[in-house]
């Protein structure tokens, strides 16, 4: 083992932050796939799947609050010294985008639901209701919210594809562990 590979072993991410990084990204990639699946299917076929892609996306929600508290409670490992500074900086923005976007994008698809239902719960698996907030029918906040919305998904795959070129890049071309650090295994 290098001294790169040493070191990037003792700067591993939490067992938490791990955990919390491929549930969230896995349903992510799930929803965005399902929304786009579902798209050109009969009305109710549609409706039963979007129904899943919001129970989805209200558990990112949960997933990503609580990744927040998680990270605040928990330092991450410092970044590797080895790497250019436009790198770390670069790697620093897109975190730091990623935060803001997992928890925009179920809130917008949450607040387009509920400006077009007028407040009703959602079903989570059958498993009970993510509670609604009491509000009227309101279809342009609706329409407001569905394009924020999409808007928001697109950023997330742009920013995922940069972020899974750069931990290619790290992995193949620098060989310097990097992304052993967010590996669960």
């Amino acid at each position: 083992m290098s001294n790169t590979d040493t070191n990037a072993a003792r700067s591993r991410y939490s067992h938490g932050a791990i955990t919390f990084h491929w549930l969230i990204a896995l349903a992510i990639i799930a929803n965005w796939i399902l929304a786009h699946y579902a798209e050109d299917l009969p009305k109710a076929e549609h409706e039963r799947l979007m129904g899943t892609h919001v129970a989805i996306g209200m558990s990112v929600l949960i997933l990503s609050v609580l990744r927040v508290i998680w990270r605040l409670m928990h330092k991450p490992p410092p970044p590797n010294p080895e790497h250019k500074a436009w790198e770390r900086l670069l790697a620093g923005l897109i975190h730091k985008l990623f935060y803001v976007l997992i928890i925009a994008l179920p809130l917008t698809g949450y607040l387009m639901v509920q400006t077009f239902t007028g407040g009703m719960g959602i079903d989570m698996f059958g498993a009970g209701q993510f509670p609604g907030i009491a509000m009227a029918k309101d279809k342009p906040a609706s329409e407001l919210f569905g394009e924020l919305h999409e808007v928001i998904s697109y950023v997330m795959a742009a920013l995922l594809a940069l972020h899974v070129a750069g931990a290619w890049k790290h992995h193949l071309v620098d060989r310097d562990g990097t992304m052993g650090r967010m590996l669960p295994f």
